[in-house]
């Protein structure tokens, strides 16, 4: 998979480039120092992947997507601000990282990139992913997902709790996580996936939802943190 690393400070764009040489499906095709020489490259060359520094001069990495056109490579934006998360994600980018970048880290979201890369083959429709279809006493319902709360994992069931209902389904967390744009979803405990804009407060190991109290996995916290637009 042909990438570009976009980062004006050079020391971030070497550790950069140092990473994506331990990963042998991944093809450094050029490492540029500001938006403009990104956007050249990208125009000229076939470019799948960027990872891409948020605060540059001139250009920053969100006005550089901005410019590309709807097909353009996916995006992994790395930023040393972490209060940009939610911002980034509403430009549809595949991960954030915060700097400095760790190696496990780095490879999860290259593996979200090869799963997207992979999926979207062809042959092979995108599913859409702004509602799912559940059954209800034998009838099809459609939901919108950006009503959802959140899910719920209640033995062999789901419970999805939406803004005005709650559905039981059949299904497993991760059938069901599939089905979700990962952009919008997260899971944050082996039992519960929430919508990340439906969170109105965190305390400790526990997630405020519509005065749901939703528990936060230690494990999964650190992930959390790093798609929420922090001060």
């Amino acid at each position: 998979m042909n990438c570009l690393i976009v980062d004006d400070d050079n020391i971030s764009r070497s550790e950069a480039e140092q990473l994506v040489k331990k990963i042998s499906s991944l093809n450094l095709v050029a490492s540029c120092s500001n938006a403009l020489e990104a956007f050249n490259a990208i125009k000229t060359k076939k470019i799948e992947l960027i990872f891409l520094d948020v605060m540059m001069p001139g250009m920053s990495g969100l006005e550089l997507i901005k410019s590309l056109s709807n097909d353009r490579p996916q995006v992994i934006l790395m930023t040393s601000e972490k209060n940009y998360a939610v911002e980034a994600f509403n430009y549809d980018v595949t991960d954030f990282l915060v700097k400095p970048l760790s190696e496990e880290r780095f490879l999860r979201a290259v593996s979200k990139v090869k799963n997207n890369h992979q999926g979207n083959g062809q042959g092979k429709v995108e599913a859409n992913t702004d509602f799912i279809f559940v059954k209800v006493d034998s009838v099809l319902v459609k939901i919108n997902t950006a009503d959802i709360l959140y899910i719920e994992a209640v033995g062999d069931y789901v419970s999805i709790h939406t803004t005005s209902s709650r559905y039981v389904v059949h299904s497993t967390m991760k059938s069901i996580l599939d089905k979700l744009s990962l952009q919008h979803f997260l899971r944050v405990h082996n039992s519960f996936i929430v919508r990340l804009d439906k969170i109105s407060s965190i305390e400790d190991n526990s997630i405020i939802i519509n005065k749901n109290l939703i528990p936060l996995s230690r494990l999964r916290k650190n992930e959390l943190m790093e798609r929420l637009n922090l001060l």
